[in-house]
């Protein structure tokens, strides 16, 4: 089977490179590094050979962020180690070079991932010839796997998610899903059903310790004076990762809101900035008074809806706005991909706010629904009376909460640092 898996990435090649390229050409790829991802020549290792070397893979930014608290763990503990970040979007790219800077005591590369093709991953690994592996979440190559593998190089699942839907496709190919996921020295599963369907794989050294996403360590950063000058004269909250189709549904509620509340004004924040255009034409076909936001600009105090256009600046509407609405719940047919990372919300000490469409985080919302940091709302009108509600109660945040999402990501943090030390692959050089 791998010689078939082989076979037809390598014949699918050519016609992947053409989609990468276009891709680039409509800023969905980076114009100048998309090549990272399809050419051998531009890998440029850039290395300290004296020192270890561990790489981490993720998808995107959740996963990101979700390392980023590991790998300052991981420095902490060993100076003499130096990372690689690969990822697969351009969003996730762009937020760690923003990011970089807060850990520029940290030696982080990044590179694109490239295409899970034969000679792409073997020449990926003789090159960077890295010290560890951790492929983290759901990203599972297995041309990378069994070269890896074949490298004598540790190899970790690191905050392990299969779904049902991920462990059924897998299970079409049962003896080749175990020998790919078999490649793996150690498995953290991120929850208790991803860990039971990785039992059912019949993965080694597994461990559910819960999900990594929990240790994001929250660095509140503030809006601008003058952001704050003008946001301070409206009730103002956040429809944060939205989808098409479910932006109608928030100027709905935008206007439901409207009745109680003149002063009320709606951020949208969309997952795929590439929108934004047709966004505003949305609004105004509402007749609401919207202002597109881009990087340094200054908030027009006449507005009704703000849309955001730039990356990387969640956590500051976060810190200002409580009330939350988290996108990707709301639309039926992305019921069985539905649902966005709420962890980051939760940790600024804001209401969540979702649809009923959360199958990719739907145990993160049971869980903060057991402890009143989520609600599930059904359709605009629904979320309008929620956020209504809650505008009329305390808008404190809930240290309680806070307190305790932290201790528990630390103990999440703590727990993965002690199972990759089990496989002796970090000296704690300050014990």
């Amino acid at each position: 089977m791998l010689n078939i898996y082989r076979c037809l990435t390598f014949f699918l090649f050519p016609l992947i490179l053409i989609i990468i390229y276009l891709r680039s050409f409509f800023n969905k790829e980076d114009k100048y590094r998309y090549k990272e991802k399809i050419f051998s020549s531009f890998f440029k290792a850039n290395r300290n050979n004296n020192k270890k070397l561990f790489w981490f893979h993720v998808a995107s930014i959740g996963e990101l962020l979700s390392i980023l608290p590991l790998i300052e763990e991981i420095n902490f503990l060993n100076k003499n180690i130096e990372f690689l970040i690969t990822t697969v979007t351009l969003s996730s790219a762009n937020l760690l070079k923003k990011k970089l800077h807060t850990y520029s005591k940290i030696n982080i590369t990044h590179r694109f991932f490239p295409l899970d093709v034969w000679h792409l991953s073997n020449n990926f690994l003789n090159e960077w010839k890295p010290d560890l592996v951790c492929f983290v979440d759901s990203e599972i190559w297995p041309n990378f796997l069994f070269d890896i593998k074949k490298k004598k190089i540790p190899l970790v699942l690191i905050n392990g998610r299969v779904t049902k839907k991920t462990f059924n496709r897998w299970n079409i190919f049962p003896n080749f899903a175990r020998k790919v996921f078999d490649n793996f020295d150690l498995c953290l599963a991120c929850s208790n059903n991803s860990n039971n369907n990785l039992k059912r794989l019949k993965v080694r050294n597994l461990h559910n310790i819960g999900n990594l996403k929990f240790s994001v360590k929250i660095k509140k950063e503030n809006l601008s004076d003058a952001s704050k000058k003008v946001l301070d004269n409206f009730k103002v909250w956040c429809a944060a990762s939205t989808h098409e189709g479910e932006e109608m549904i928030i100027l709905e509620s935008q206007l439901e809101i409207k009745k109680i509340y003149k002063n009320i004004l709606t951020i949208i924040i969309p997952r795929h900035i590439n929108r934004i255009s047709r966004i505003k034409k949305l609004t105004d076909k509402f007749n609401l008074k919207s202002q597109i936001l881009n990087g340094n600009d200054v908030i027009d105090g006449d507005r009704e809806i703000l849309i955001i256009n730039s990356f990387g600046v969640l956590f500051e509407y976060f810190n200002y706005c409580k009330n939350i609405f988290i996108g990707k719940s709301l639309i039926k047919k992305l019921e069985l991909v539905g649902g966005q990372n709420p962890i980051e919300a939760a940790k600024h000490g804001c209401r969540i706010y979702h649809g009923p469409y959360v199958y990719n985080f739907k145990e993160v919302y049971d869980f903060f629904k057991s402890n009143g940091i989520s609600e599930q709302i059904n359709d605009g009108k629904d979320l309008a009376e929620k956020i209504i509600v809650n505008f009329r109660s305390s808008e404190e945040v809930n240290n309680q909460n806070l307190s305790f999402l932290s201790n528990y990501g630390d103990k999440i943090l703590k727990q993965t640092i002690e199972e990759l030390n089990k496989l002796s692959i970090i000296k704690n050089e300050n014990l």
